[in-house]
């Protein structure tokens, strides 16, 4: 039988994740500006920025000022990969932080010079830390199906990987698709597992949108129980260390799905195509997302 929730939450990263990757540089007041139409739409959860090194991702050299201006609605993410990244974010304010790890070995490695283990027990001290001190802390789990340089991942490899961070204390799961590949099958199979095995964690699900199944693993995974999942504005964004990661799914595309499906997120669809279409002409290139080409589409019409 077809089950669904009444409700679901939508985790926006496109001020971080869709944004990390664009050649041009973004300007703090453009990016606050879109932050602040994505909560005018109804977001209440959303990544604002990353604490990394602007050698590697320029485009969040503002981190400190994006957290201390940024109006405080809801929970706000930022990701802090390292000892150092917390320190700074701490500094700024933050009180969600998110950590990743892969669990592709060679993907980690790629990506941050570790291991999959050697992350983990660099990440042990600092998540042991952050909830002495009552922060929230959302684990992002990297390459949960497939990797761009190993193939396929072994569920157990995940449910494995997931286990760890829920043993630290973990608030959240984010189990991420990272570069599209996965199928409805496997997303249902995986998140089901993850329902079952930590009943007691937030679960969301990361789904790229490479081969166009995005949305349906979205509703595969709402099947098996999951009723958060993160998205981007625009469809904006992949990861700058996974060859063939192209745009997170679209956040707009994911309301219009869910709301048409009788699941409610609390978030209008025309002014989350608004704060879209003020980020567009900053970006290198324009925007193609389905209801985003309708909203624009119609919109000569009704002026």
């Amino acid at each position: 039988m077809f089950s669904l929730p009444n409700n679901a939450t939508i985790i926006e990263v496109g001020p971080r994740d869709g944004l990390q990757n664009e050649a041009a540089p973004v300007s703090t007041e453009t990016k606050l500006a879109f932050i602040g139409a994505l909560q005018g739409a109804g977001v209440s959860e959303m990544e604002l920025t990353s604490f990394v090194s602007p050698k590697w991702v320029p485009q969040m050299a503002d981190a400190k000022e994006i957290v201390a201006r940024a109006e405080k609605v809801g929970r706000q993410f930022v990701l802090t990969p390292n000892a150092r990244g917390i320190e700074a974010a701490t500094e700024a304010g933050a009180d969600a932080y998110a950590v990743f790890v892969g669990v592709s070995n060679t993907f980690n490695q790629k990506n941050i010079n570790k291991s999959t283990q050697e992350s983990m027990d660099a990440l042990e001290p600092l998540i042991k830390d952050l909830k002495v001190e009552g922060k929230f802390v959302r684990a992002c789990i990297s390459t949960a199906f497939y990797c761009p340089f190993e193939g396929a991942i072994d569920p157990k490899e995940t449910i494995e990987l997931c286990r760890q961070f829920v043993e630290l204390g973990v608030d959240e799961l984010s189990v991420a698709d990272t570069i599209g590949m996965a199928n409805p099958k496997e997303s249902y199979e995986l998140f089901a597992e993850l329902k079952k095995e930590f009943p007691d964690t937030l679960i969301s699900a990361h789904f790229h949108d490479t081969r166009k199944m995005a949305l349906a693993n979205i509703s595969a995974a709402l099947q098996a129980g999951v009723d958060r999942f993160d998205s981007s504005a625009g469809g904006l964004g992949g990861c700058p260390f996974a060859p063939g990661a192209t745009g997170n799914v679209a956040t707009e595309d994911v309301v219009n799905m869910l709301h048409r499906m009788g699941v409610e997120t609390s978030i209008d669809v025309d002014a989350l195509c608004e704060a879209v279409a003020e980020i567009e002409s900053h970006l290198s290139g324009p925007v193609q997302t389905g209801m985003y080409t309708l909203y624009k589409n119609r919109k000569p019409a009704e002026a």
